[in-house]
């Protein structure tokens, strides 16, 4: 079982460097039906429960056009994460991978990502399913799912480009 803030055997921690302010805005929080990690799902699931995106003034106006599209990609910052493990034991055995091979909350910079199914939206609230976060977690972006998206602005040089380029 996940215990918080456990090492485990054969994990590693580093001591990680003072954060730079990279400039991110919390724009929103979500609401779910989990308080802590260890009951909350690993992955978020499509029939999973209803779950509230709330989108912060003056980011609301931003909501246009997102109804447009059943799936979406929400952005979040997993506030409540450790961010020092390099390497990682999933299956607490002793034998680990490192943190970038999973999908892990523990990372240096804990941004979660879920593709979530679209309820509705209404009054700067996205009601979605799928996610995968602690109740609060503050959110960070909302884009559409990549795979039903196609870009609206003229078409640009590197748009066309395939193979190798280096």
């Amino acid at each position: 079982m996940v215990r918080l803030n456990e090492i485990r055997a054969g994990e590693v921690a580093v001591e990680p460097p003072a954060p730079d302010d990279a400039g991110l805005v919390f724009i929103g929080r979500i609401r779910t039906p989990w308080t802590d990690r260890l009951g909350c799902p690993r992955q978020g699931r499509a029939d999973g429960p209803a779950c509230r995106i709330e989108v912060f003034p003056p980011w609301r106006e931003a909501l246009d056009g997102v109804a447009l599209y059943e799936r979406l990609e929400v952005l979040y910052w997993l506030d409540r994460s450790r961010r020092d493990l390099v390497r990682q034991s999933p299956a607490n055995d002793g034998a680990t991978r490192g943190t970038f091979s999973l999908r892990s909350p523990v990372r240096p910079n804990p941004i979660g990502t879920s593709i979530v199914h679209l309820i509705r939206v209404e009054d700067g609230v996205v009601h979605v399913r799928g996610l995968d976060c602690l109740d609060g977690t503050p959110l960070l972006d909302i884009k559409p799912d990549r795979t039903l998206f196609t870009p609206l602005a003229p078409l640009q040089a590197g748009d066309a480009e395939t193979g190798d380029a280096w």
